[in-house]
């Protein structure tokens, strides 16, 4: 039977506790529709939460007026480069270093495109979001893999050898660089990225970075930007709201470039910009500008249930190993003392219908593993490892 989340008050300042399984059940998004209703999908990056206020009145006044046509001007970038400063104290973004994209993993696509070519090394630090090893392969492009350390941070004997190997040939190699990480959900130090600058000098490897997660970081973990690193000048990022206000459907994302990469990005072919939607545009730009009280809420509600998952895994599951971490809202489960194999998670599906993220996607590494989605509420986030226990007993 499932345990649904309480119908909460609307002044309820959790956006997590605002929708009941029965309403989330009715939508037809990919984390509801995958799986059979008897199964409580915990796997994709989904939110379980109502749109932020401002980003549905932005949409529904676009569609009162009828604005879904072509995206144009820089309102997304201006409104980003506001975001990034009064958060994160980055001033060195600037709107005319900026390109709108499709979303995030298709402008790391032109970006790879711009400062590789056919063939070249990626080195990515796995286990990583498997479409990182999807969308290089079929580009033309082959991955180094550059395992993280125990610590689950970056190991730099790894990522030097990584980097050496991806260079031995001759030829131009880039870095993937996932910041914060997904899935174990490491936030980067400045000094950790200072690091990964000067490595990638040295060995004339250009740096791409993956902030999609960015906004979503505890309370008391700072993010920084690579960008505003120092000896990032020639790096490029890609950022979007999609992930921080639920709006993968709202396809748009900036990619940024550093002083000494813009003239890589001003080789963007032009047609790259047709991309993204006109829609999503509107609804990111409203989410960074005007959603930043709602954001803090999910973001206070996330490190509740970080909080809350240590605890149920402590009572229900000691064997599995889980370490909260301080960024994004996904948790990296070492599920290897439970014994069901490289892929927990189809045991987890098939004995507890919970569905998770199978750790072998995310390559070396996530054998053993599961990623499981916490943004959700506190009721079915308890009834999930509630079946994942029963699943195993």
């Amino acid at each position: 039977m499932d345990s649904a989340p309480r119908d909460t008050p609307d002044d309820d300042p959790n956006p997590l506790h605002r929708l009941p399984l029965d309403a989330l059940r009715r939508r037809t998004s990919m984390k509801w529709r995958t799986y059979p209703e008897d199964v409580l999908p915990l796997w994709v990056a989904e939110m379980d939460v109502p749109l932020a206020a401002p980003v549905a009145r932005a949409i529904t006044d676009a569609v009162a007026l009828g604005d879904t046509g072509y995206p144009a001007g820089n309102a997304y970038a201006g409104a980003f480069a506001d975001f990034a400063r009064t958060r994160w104290g980055w001033e060195g973004l600037t709107v005319e270093r900026t390109a709108i994209v499709p979303d995030v993993m298709l402008g790391i696509v032109e970006m790879l495109k711009l400062v590789t070519g056919p063939g070249a090394p990626v080195v990515v630090n796995c286990p990583v979001y498997p479409p990182f090893y999807q969308f290089v392969t079929h580009m033309d492009r082959r991955v180094v893999e550059a395992p993280l350390g125990a610590d689950l941070r970056i190991d730099f004997a790894a990522l030097e050898e990584a980097f050496r190997h991806a260079t031995a040939g001759g030829g131009q190699a880039a870095y993937l660089l996932c910041s914060p990480h997904n899935p174990t959900g490491t936030v980067h130090s400045a000094e950790e990225l200072t690091a990964i600058a000067a490595l990638a000098d040295r060995y004339g490897i250009r740096v791409v970075a993956d902030e999609i997660h960015a906004p979503v970081v505890a309370h008391d973990a700072a993010f920084v930007p690579y960008l505003s690193v120092p000896g990032a000048e020639n790096g490029l990022a890609l950022m979007s709201a999609s992930k921080a206000w639920n709006l993968a459907g709202l396809k748009a994302a900036v990619a940024v470039a550093g002083p000494a990469a813009a003239d890589d990005l001003a080789r963007l072919p032009e047609e790259v910009s047709h991309g993204p939607s006109h829609v999503g545009i509107i609804a990111h730009t409203a989410a960074l500008r005007d959603g930043r009280a709602w954001l803090d809420a999910v973001r206070a509600g996330i490190d509740d249930n970080r909080r809350l998952l240590a605890d149920l895994l402590a009572d229900r599951l000691p064997q599995v190993r889980y370490r909260p971490a301080a960024g994004t809202y996904l948790a990296w489960l070492d599920c290897r003392p439970l014994g069901l194999g490289d892929d927990p998670a189809a045991a987890f599906l098939a004995r507890g219908r919970v569905a998770l993220s199978p750790g072998p996607s995310f390559g070396t590494g996530g054998a053993g593993h599961v990623r499981l989605n916490l943004a959700t509420s506190p009721g079915l986030l308890t009834e999930a490892v509630r079946r994942m226990a029963a699943a195993v007993d």
